[in-house]
């Protein structure tokens, strides 16, 4: 009666693992970023809270198969929410980044009643139409979001009461990168779980979950809210470490750029959230700085040759090696 007990418990550490290693694959990178690019630290701190952003759009497109181009509207109500409460009624972060949660929640759970009861370029469509009334709104309501001007002068007190975020950037990389292990660490415990498991059957066959009795719809709705809190937290953390939030914000390119990372580093993993999001801030960084008006040949360019290439995003290179060399 005992051998069950005892096969399972290396089964239960190898889980334990897999659920630990995206964060600690995080924090090991973080810290060795930290000391290779000590003067690079707010153009990596970008990167990070893109990371977050990229990771809640992984949760509804690569796990659950739901294809949006509004996902900037939950990072925008999470940015616009925590800059108000720092301007105000407090200035703690970490109660700014809970607001931004329940702000980007809410957004999502409203949206996503009506959005997904749609599919295909309907979905689409009315997911762009939802960010173009945000942002609308966002510049006629001048009296609470600043318009066009945006919210400026957004200033959050130290962390936890102790660490002063400075100049140079050390603390809100710290702090970005935290929040970012523990949004992965999240995650993985959701993927891993019942859930996360109904969230691929209903991404490979709808019908077929709905036949045996998942409630599909109530399964969208939750990993929408669940995504749209993760995306406010995204862009609460831009909000305290820019001090500003403009109506960009809902800017539908930001919601194709969360995309194409995405698809770069392939749907459906962790892993390809962030490698996606890193290989595209790197190379937007140097193709601007070379030539500022015609980037976006150089991302279009290598959107294309992955998508030929690597079908399932640069995730999918060892494997697609492995046969490469088996075949040879």
């Amino acid at each position: 009666m005992t051998t069950p007990v005892l096969s399972s418990s290396p089964r239960r550490a190898a889980t334990s693992l897999s659920v630990l290693l995206p964060s600690v694959c995080v924090l090991a990178g973080a810290a060795l970023a930290f000391l290779m690019f000590p003067y690079d630290l707010s153009f990596l701190t970008r990167i990070v809270i893109m990371m977050i952003f990229v990771v809640s759009f992984d949760l509804i497109l690569g796990q659950a198969g739901i294809a949006t181009l509004g996902h900037a509207a939950m990072y925008g109500c999470g940015a616009y929410a925590a800059g108000l409460i720092a301007l105000h009624l407090s200035p703690d972060p970490i109660l700014g980044l809970a607001i931004g949660a329940v702000a980007g929640a809410v957004m999502a759970w409203i949206s996503g009643l009506i959005l997904l009861r749609t599919h295909g370029i309907t979905l689409l469509m009315i997911s762009i139409a939802m960010t173009m009334v945000l942002q609308e709104a966002a510049s006629q309501a001048r009296w609470l979001t600043g318009g066009a001007d945006g919210l400026a002068g957004i200033t959050v007190s130290p962390l936890l009461g102790l660490f002063e975020f400075d100049f140079v950037g050390q603390v809100a990389f710290i702090y970005s990168v935290s929040v970012l292990a523990g949004v992965l660490l999240l995650c993985q415990i959701l993927i891993s779980s019942p859930f996360g498991l109904a969230l691929r059957g209903i991404e490979g066959s709808a019908s077929r979950m709905r036949a045996i009795g998942t409630p599909v719809y109530r399964r969208k709705v939750t990993v929408y809210v669940i995504a749209g809190a993760i995306a406010g937290i995204a862009g609460a953390l831009t909000a305290q470490v820019t001090g500003l939030v403009g109506i960009e914000v809902f800017n539908f390119s930001l919601s194709a750029d969360v995309m194409v990372m995405l698809i770069l580093g392939g749907a459906g993993r962790l892993y390809g959230a962030l490698i996606g999001t890193l290989l595209f801030m790197v190379v937007h960084h140097l193709a601007a700085s070379v030539d500022p008006f015609n980037w976006l040949f150089v991302i279009g360019f290598m959107l294309i040759l992955v998508v030929f290439v690597l079908p399932k995003g640069l995730i999918s290179l060892p494997t697609r090696v492995t046969q490469l060399l088996r075949r040879t």
